[in-house]
């Protein structure tokens, strides 16, 4: 997992939606309130908190790669809540959780079969994993927009090596992928998640924080990354405005729920 440095008090501006998602999970989670829980890919830590007040007898702890998401977090930080700054496939806890949990993380994860080795490792027995992340048709207008600026002569040499950094699967890879990593009742399923931002602006801040981080690093200069920035965000809205002044983008979910032996 390649690690992008975020900054956690903008992100906690651009990511009402994710957040939703995230508290829909939350509210279907049958949790006795004595749980061990890990949260990876915390970010600013509000979903960790709410996780945290569900097991008020538990413990939980949030680990993010972002030092910008985790000092975010550690605001937060009391009690049964712990947040640490570490990298998702670098885990190495043994029996240690009864949940984990993810939400709108994974697909910054290129390698889900060592991610779902780790989190059977790290799980007790009859422990569960819950995640939810990106899958094939997710945010395809700006992936269509990026990537046309990406190839524009002013930026196409910032980007020869550059690596797309997400992994975004379809429905058929992921099942295929779960059922070949020892878990038990497994549940794969799709989600259609898109999304109206309410203006130009909300959609802005989402675009900087996290969208663009990971194009933005390979641009040396402040003018440089002002302009792609700036280009993309104007390409977005005039793409994606509708005449209520809002704007459209899909947000396409992969679900999964599987229990550890």
């Amino acid at each position: 997992m390649t690690n992008f440095e975020f900054d956690g008090e903008k992100y906690k501006k651009a990511s009402k939606h994710q957040k939703e998602w995230g508290e829909k999970i939350l509210s279907t989670l049958e949790l006795k309130g004595s749980e061990s829980v890990l949260d990876l890919g915390c970010g600013d830590g509000a979903l960790t908190k709410e996780l945290s007040e569900i097991v008020p007898a538990g413990r939980v702890l949030g680990i993010d790669a972002s030092l910008g998401m985790i000092g975010e977090a550690k605001k937060l930080q009391m009690g049964n809540l712990a947040f640490s700054v570490q990298d998702i496939n670098g885990m190495d806890y043994e029996r240690e959780f009864d949940l984990i949990f993810s939400n709108a993380t994974l697909h910054w994860v290129k390698d889900h079969g060592k991610l779902l080795e780790n989190c059977r490792n790290a799980l007790k027995p009859g422990g569960t994993i819950r995640f939810n992340f990106a899958g094939d048709g997710n945010c395809s207008n700006f992936f269509a927009v990026v990537k046309a600026a990406m190839r524009r002569a002013k930026f196409k040499g910032y980007f020869c090596i550059f690596e797309w950094p997400w992994y975004m699967p379809e429905i058929g890879e992921y099942k295929k992928l779960a059922e070949k990593s020892g878990f038990e009742e497994i549940s794969v399923w799709e989600e259609n998640a898109d999304r109206y931002f309410a203006d130009s602006g909300e959609m802005s801040r989402w675009i900087d924080q996290p969208s663009l981080v990971p194009f933005l690093r390979l641009i040396p200069d402040d003018s440089g990354r002002r302009e792609f920035r700036d280009a993309v965000v104007k390409e977005m809205i005039e793409r994606t405005k509708q005449a209520d002044g809002t704007c459209f983008e899909t947000f396409r979910r992969i679900n999964v729920l599987a229990r550890k032996k």
